[in-house]
This record gives C-alpha cells, structure tokens and sequence, in this order.
C-alpha cells in the first residue's frame, strides 16, 4: 500500500538482461535517472525474485502486472516463460501478462490459451515495436477469444524512440476500429497516446466504457497537460496506474505525484488500484 491506499503496478518490464537489445538497457538506464538495478540481477543477467519482490514492497505495491514483448526487431525477446520463477515466488503480488506479435506466434488463439493457462490476466500487444496494425486480420479471432474471456487488451498506444519503431501504429483510431468490430472487448491504452495522440486517446476513453488509459510513461504533474482539452477528473475515473518499470525514477514517487492531482478520494482510488481489480480478471486487492 501508499500511504494506506492499496496500489497496482500495471506495467512492469521483468526481463532478462540476454534478451534484450542494447537500446532497452540505455532507456532503463536514463529515465530511471540513474538509479541502479543491476543489483536485482544475478551473474546471468536474470533478475533474482526475492530481490525484486523486496524492492516492490518496499515501493508500497500491493499487485504487479509483469509484461513479456516479442519484438525480435526493436526491444528483443521477452519471453513470458522468463517471468514464471518471479511469479512462482509471490503470486500474491505479481501476475502475468500475455503478449502476441503476428510475425512470431502461430496460430495465434492457440499460443493466447497457452499463455492464459499459464497465469495471464490480460493481452498486451505492441504494435508500434512489433510493425503491425491493431487492425490486423489475423488478431481479430484473438480479439474474439479475448472478449469471450473477459481478458482485456492492452495495446501500446504513444510514441517510441526505440530504433525501428513504426509510431503510426500507435493511432488510436485504429483501435476504435476494432472497438467497432468486437462488442464487448475491454481496452486499455497503455502511455494514453503520449507523443502526439493524447487527444485521440482521451476522446475513445469517454466514449466507449470499456476502455481506460493506464499511465506508464507519463509523469502525473503532466497529465493536466497532455489532457488539458479534456476534463481531467472525468478523465481520470478511467485511470490505470502504471510506470513502465524499470524506466522510472520511482514507482512510490509517481503514485504520490498522483495522488497531489487534487482528484476526490473516490476516484483516487480508483486510478491507485480500484480500476485494475476491475478490469484485469484475478487481480485482488488487500483488505
């Protein structure tokens, strides 16, 4: 918890070291602002579970939601099979998060169930690293299964400067879209359409109920900002904290950035904790 408030952590990058390229290590490293963790890591580059798990506690995070990527081109392999000992440590406090590319998985229904029955409590898909549109074919009997669980997406929607990004893969036009197309499908706009898409991202979120912005990336003094066209307060009752760890100063110094944004109590607890419970299947919270 923060400051007795329960608090999820819903964008977390656990992945060894290996199987990364070198531009994901300099990102960590800068908007981290120099703060080590190395020390999570053991001699073969993997991070050691009751070493993270530590540091989550000592961050007040109650839930984390550890993301794998398959982005061979951009950011490397994550495999979700590296997440499983962290898991396995504290189940309580760290969940899966599935990931699928187009050009990787095949059939790709197949390899979502696999990664479901392995603990998964959402989809995350990176277009933008991963060089497809959310509007590929192939994805629409993944979205099927998705809504049909109850499992919802999460599509990387904003900028990246990582080397062989495709950042008008971002749009989330082309995921109103799919909202279309799929009834009944839960979103959630990871980075909420930084670079240039702040707009577009805040007007889907108004617009359909089950989709919601989750804040990785985005410093909280800045939300007013980016989302200054919109009203902020309705906005934020569709909120997911998240900080895109290990790319972060903190992850205790963002929620408190977020709790000074003057939002009534209600909905403060909604974007600290209260809408990931609700939107990711299996995520409780303490208390």
């Amino acid at each position: 918890m923060i400051d007795g408030l329960p608090l999820v952590d819903a964008h977390v990058h656990a992945a060894r070291l290996p199987s990364l390229k070198a531009a994901w290590r300099d990102w960590a490293v800068e908007f981290s602002r120099g703060r080590p963790f190395a020390e999570l890591y053991d001699e073969q580059g993997s991070l050691v579970p009751p070493r993270l798990d530590a540091l989550f506690a000592q961050q007040g995070v109650d839930v984390a939601l550890l993301f794998c990527e398959y982005s061979p081109k951009v950011t490397g392999i994550q495999p979700i099979e590296d997440l499983l000992p962290i898991v396995r440590h504290n189940p309580r406090r760290f969940r899966l998060v599935a990931g699928l590319n187009p050009h990787f998985h095949h059939p790709l229904v197949a390899e979502l169930d696999r990664q479901v029955e392995l603990g998964a409590v959402a989809l995350k898909l990176h277009p933008v690293h991963g060089g497809f549109p959310p509007t590929e074919r192939s994805l629409y009997p993944v979205y099927a299964r998705c809504a049909e669980l109850g499992l919802p997406v999460v599509f990387h929607c904003g900028t990246s400067s990582f080397p062989g990004s495709v950042n008008r893969y971002a749009d989330p036009g082309l995921i109103d879209q799919v909202l279309g197309d799929i009834p009944g499908l839960t979103v959630v706009l990871a980075h909420g359409g930084r670079g240039w898409f702040y707009d577009a991202a805040a007007f889907l979120t108004l617009t359909h109920e089950r989709v919601y912005i989750e804040l990785s990336g985005l410093p909280p003094q800045r939300l007013a900002h980016y989302y200054a066209r919109h009203d902020l307060h309705r906005l934020a009752r569709r909120f997911i904290f998240g900080t895109d760890w290990p790319g972060v100063p903190g992850i205790a110094a963002n929620a408190r950035a977020v709790t000074r944004l003057d939002l009534d109590a209600d909905t403060l607890a909604l974007v600290l904790a209260g809408n990931a419970a609700r939107v990711y299947r299996g995520v409780s919270l303490p208390g």
